[in-house]
């Protein structure tokens, strides 16, 4: 049995497999998601880096990041509502990557999803959010989807100077990270929207950023375009620890997952994060989120 065949397997299991609404009964299932935070985290082991390009970088000088106080988007519950149903299932996502480390730290870690609308930098920015509220925990949440970007909408802060003008000579990384204190949290946001973002993504610039973020911080989380069609994924996927692929129930399909996954590094894939799975039942089953044990 392949790797991807094993995961669909165990969100199967694992009651994480419902069939899309409309379709007949013999049509392809779609997965149950959960916007809260389930993963079926598996260990993955190191993987060889990406080719790298020729590309100028500015050389990062860390002083202290632009401090900002923007309004959040309701919808990052870890930070409005940390104690509620919805962040306990964020808390329960970064309890399982930790557990799944299992000696081996995943401080850079990218979140994708199969088709856009699947709600991945909303769980990319809530995550990043309950892993900053751990003790000591230094945490970046950068914002490498160059062609859509949201992180900046989410956290009410200037889209620019981001990673864009970094890898391209305009900013060093200093001037580009945002802190925002009250949460713990560091965003590095887009920047100026490039010509080329493939190929942005896929200097050595970008692996000279990724390399030095993870020196400063202890997690780095990514939020970066979906899998296909685009290359971004497969490119910067070299530069990172792990991904987590987000679907969302009864919208995302079997076999977009199945095209997802194949389109990965499967040594590099932690788990899905299921994610809008109200109504799937399920003992921690609530409106808009279900844990899926991995």
């Amino acid at each position: 049995m392949s790797r991807i065949q094993e995961i669909l397997k165990k969100a199967e299991r694992d009651g994480g497999v419902q069939r899309t609404r409309g379709l007949a009964s013999d049509a392809p299932p779609a997965l149950a998601a959960s916007a809260g935070a389930s993963a079926l985290a598996m260990p993955a082991p190191w993987a060889t880096p990406a080719r790298e390009t020729e590309e100028a970088v500015a050389e990062p000088a860390f002083e202290a990041a632009r401090s900002v106080s923007g309004t959040l988007d309701p919808r990052l519950v870890a930070a409005y509502t940390p104690q509620s149903l919805a962040a306990e299932q964020y808390r329960s996502l970064r309890t399982r990557i930790k557990a799944s480390e299992n000696g081996r730290a995943f401080r850079s870690i990218i979140v994708t999803s199969p088709n856009k609308g699947d709600g991945k930098s909303i769980t990319a920015a809530n995550l990043a959010l309950t892993m900053a509220q751990e003790f000591h925990q230094r945490v970046l949440l950068v914002d490498a989807d160059l062609r859509r970007p949201t992180i900046h909408h989410l956290f009410g802060i200037n889209e620019t100077p981001g990673l864009t003008d970094v890898l391209m000579g305009g900013a060093t990384v200093e001037q580009a990270l945002v802190d925002i204190p009250e949460h713990h949290l560091t965003v590095l946001p887009s920047g100026l929207a490039p010509v080329h973002p493939a190929e942005l993504l896929g200097s050595s610039g970008m692996r000279r950023v990724v390399d030095t973020l993870r020196t400063r911080y202890d997690r780095v989380i990514l939020d970066m375009p979906p899998v296909g069609p685009l290359a971004d994924v497969s490119i910067a996927a070299g530069m990172v620890d792990g991904i987590l692929l987000i679907v969302r129930a009864g919208v995302t399909t079997k076999p977009a997952i199945e095209r997802a996954l194949g389109g990965l590094e499967m040594s590099k894939v932690l788990g899905l994060v299921l994610n809008d799975a109200g109504g799937a039942g399920g003992e921690y089953g609530y409106e808009g989120y279900k844990y899926v044990a991995g």
